[in-house]
């Protein structure tokens, strides 16, 4: 979220994309793999064929500007390099035969920023890891085939408008199916290393700051559930069942400026953006901007506090968001998690604000920042409100440290409104690349939140207010009511339609209450209209 005028609400994703630790997946132990009844007797192997690029892109089916270079590489004479364009990920894909209710893995080594690994028609949850290091470093990931999958597609691929790319050594390791490409699966033997102190890395973090703890898989009790039927129970928050949130901007950036009591009546929770960062490591402080409380004719903090509490006796929620576009709120230890928890909880005392939103666009350390907010809400109590407002990258894997993030705090979590826009084209839950700003976008991304493990009552729907609110990805409200629409119904779907129906979805989010006042409050007026209404 932005505080500059008719700036993205976070860096576009085609020129800057945000700096988020993510995780290796389960990586192969020795040469062995565990394998379902479906290929027990089967010969386990590498299934890619020229997977270190030393016969060119032969086996491979490339867009964009991909070549084979001999350095660097990481081992042998070839390595795959690939140049993304403003409307291409420079991709390589190569379909592999495989056997059904199989389990496999899948590693490759790369380096760029950014780096994608993963695989398509799976059969299941199809897998997906990235890095963004600039020198050579392997990425894992595994999954399992579907009762039916014979064939699955293993792709590669940068990010729009970011430099080339490399790849080199990429192995599906599991057993052949019935048409599986030479080389023979056999062998999984690696190739001569170009270098005796390469070693496989065990994070993908692009922070070197991060603390390797963002690498940790969640938990089993927050393990993903491809179904999306999870079990844990809602918080008691006092919520609506479909609700819709608002950010209200602590600062004039040429919108609509308002008073918190100005804020349209629709929102059900109203984000206060934002916290700012203390010199103490996960220390928040908030400050009403003397900029705007003079534009607004003077406004106090005993006005914001009464503010807070007529909301609250409208039955409305407020939170404190902490990060945006700028924010620096670093929870990378015990020490920061118990910093962010006290600040946090003065502040919820101070103002009578009912929780925390979390829209740390600058990376985001999954382990501690989630002891943070559950020694907070134990502060806090039950009717502690978590939201978060992660940029769709965050979102886009389990392995991701943002979705880590979720699923671990999953037991306090009231909804994840992840923002669908600024984002380019991405791929879907069923693999497929979806351009945002449509329907399709919104509900294949909604769909991969809920398969990944999230509760339907968890996700929402984030979108900018007007066109001036981000550099790309609006959509009116027609297009997110429909989108709403179709996942809970099944309705006024676009080209795809999701496997199953969620009519407990949460509802939808915009940036911000300031940009609908100033586009005539049609997302507040439509958009909330139909989320009330929704059953």
């Amino acid at each position: 979220m932005a505080r500059t005028l008719q700036q993205p609400s976070h860096r576009r994703r085609n020129k800057f994309p945000a700096v988020l630790a993510t995780a290796t997946a389960l990586a192969l132990a020795g040469t062995g793999l565990a394998l379902s009844a479906g290929g027990a007797n089967a010969a386990v192997g590498n299934l890619v064929s020229n997977g270190g690029f030393d016969s060119g892109l032969s086996g491979w089916t490339c867009t964009g500007n991909a070549a084979t270079v001999s350095t660097p590489v990481h081992s042998g004479a070839g390595a795959l390099a690939a140049t993304p364009g403003a409307g291409d990920t420079a991709e390589c894909t190569q379909t592999v035969s495989v056997l059904p209710n199989t389990a496999y893995s899948l590693n490759g080594w790369v380096q760029g920023s950014y780096v994608y690994l993963g695989a398509r028609g799976t059969g299941g949850t199809d897998p997906s890891t990235w890095s963004a290091q600039s020198s050579w470093n392997q990425l894992n990931t595994s999954f399992t085939t579907g009762a039916s999958t014979t064939s699955v597609t293993l792709y590669v691929h940068g990010w729009y408008g970011q430099p080339a790319y490399y790849a080199d050594d990429i192995q599906l390791i599991g057993p052949g199916g019935t048409a599986t490409p030479s080389p023979s699966a056999t062998s999984v033997s690696p190739k001569p290393s170009a270098s005796a102190s390469a070693s496989p890395s065990q994070s993908a973090s692009p922070s070197a700051s991060a603390s390797p703890s963002q690498s940790a898989s969640p938990s089993a009790s927050n393990s993903p559930s491809p179904s999306g039927s999870a079990t844990t129970p809602a918080p008691n928050t006092g919520l609506p069942k479909h609700l819709l949130t608002g950010y209200w901007q602590n600062f004039d950036n040429g919108s609509t400026v308002q008073k918190l009591r100005d804020v349209q009546n629709a929102y059900d929770i109203i984000a206060v953006s934002f916290a700012d960062a203390t010199t103490t490591q996960g220390g928040i402080s908030f400050t009403l901007d003397p900029a705007l409380a003079t534009k607004l004719g003077g406004y106090t903090d005993a006005d914001f506090k009464a503010d807070i509490a007529a909301k609250h006796a409208a039955g409305k929620k407020v939170v404190l968001s902490i990060g945006g576009q700028n924010g620096a709120i670093s929870v990378g230890s015990s020490a920061a998690a118990t910093a962010f928890s006290d600040s946090a909880y003065k502040l919820i005392q101070q103002y009578g604000f009912d929780g925390i939103d979390v829209d740390l666009e600058n990376g985001v350390n999954s382990t501690y920042m989630a002891q943070a907010l559950h020694t907070l809400q134990a502060k806090v109590g039950s009717g502690f409100v978590l939201t978060m407002a992660p940029e769709t990258i965050g979102m886009y894997s389990t392995a991701g440290a943002y979705f880590q993030l979720a699923l671990a705090t999953k037991d306090i979590l009231t909804v994840v409104n992840t923002q669908f826009y600024n984002s380019g084209g991405m791929n879907g839950c069923d693999g497929k690349v979806y351009t945002q700003g449509t329907v399709d976008f919104i509900t294949a991304q909604v769909c991969t939140h809920i398969q990944g493990g999230l509760r339907p009552d968890q996700v929402g729907i984030g979108v900018p207010a007007s066109t001036k609110a981000a550099g790309g990805g609006y959509v009116n409200s027609t297009v997110v009511n429909n989108a709403l629409d179709c996942l809970a119904t099944g309705n006024h779907c676009g080209s795809f339609v999701p496997p199953a129906k969620w009519p407990t979805i949460r509802g939808a989010m915009t940036w911000s209450t300031n940009w609908d006042a100033n586009n005539g409050n049609d997302f507040s007026n439509n958009v909330g209209a139909f989320v009330h209404n929704m059953q």
